[in-house]
C-alpha cells in the first residue's frame, strides 16, 4: 500500500490491498437447527448477585465455543448482556419467557424452573 493522499473516491478505486483475507462468517444456528438437539433448564435468580436478577440455562452439553454461540444468539434475542460461567449461561434480566421461545424455535426442549 502507498503513502499517497487520497484526494477523491476515484483514487480509494486505485489502491491495491496485498494479503487480505475475507472476515470470517458469523458462527450461527439456522433457525429450527442446532448442532445437537438438547434439554435444557431455565432458572431466574437473584441470590449472591446483590439483588439483580439473571436468566440461567443450565444442562448444555458441547464445547466451549457452541455454548458461547448459543449465549450470543440468546442475548441477541432479549438484547441484554451475559456471559458463560461453569457451563451455565447467565443472562442478565428476568427474560425466561423470551429465552424459551427462542431455544424452542432452535428444536431444543426447555423446562421451567422456579417462579
Amino acid at each position: 500500500m502507498s503513502s499517497k493522499k487520497l484526494n477523491s473516491l476515484s483514487d480509494l478505486a486505485h489502491i491495491k490491498f496485498d494479503k487480505l483475507a475475507p472476515d470470517q462468517p458469523e458462527p450461527h444456528f439456522e433457525e429450527g437447527h442446532s448442532a445437537k438437539v438438547q434439554t435444557l433448564e431455565c432458572h431466574f435468580s437473584k441470590k449472591g448477585r446483590a439483588g439483580k436478577v439473571v436468566t440461567l440455562i443450565k444442562g448444555f452439553e458441547g464445547d466451549q465455543q457452541a455454548l458461547k454461540d448459543l449465549s450470543k444468539i440468546l442475548k441477541k434475542t432479549v438484547n441484554a448482556g451475559g456471559t458463560v460461567k461453569n457451563q451455565e449461561i447467565l443472562i442478565q434480566g428476568n427474560y425466561r419467557d423470551k429465552i424459551i421461545e427462542k431455544l424452542q424455535e432452535m428444536g431444543h426442549k426447555v423446562i421451567r424452573i422456579g417462579g
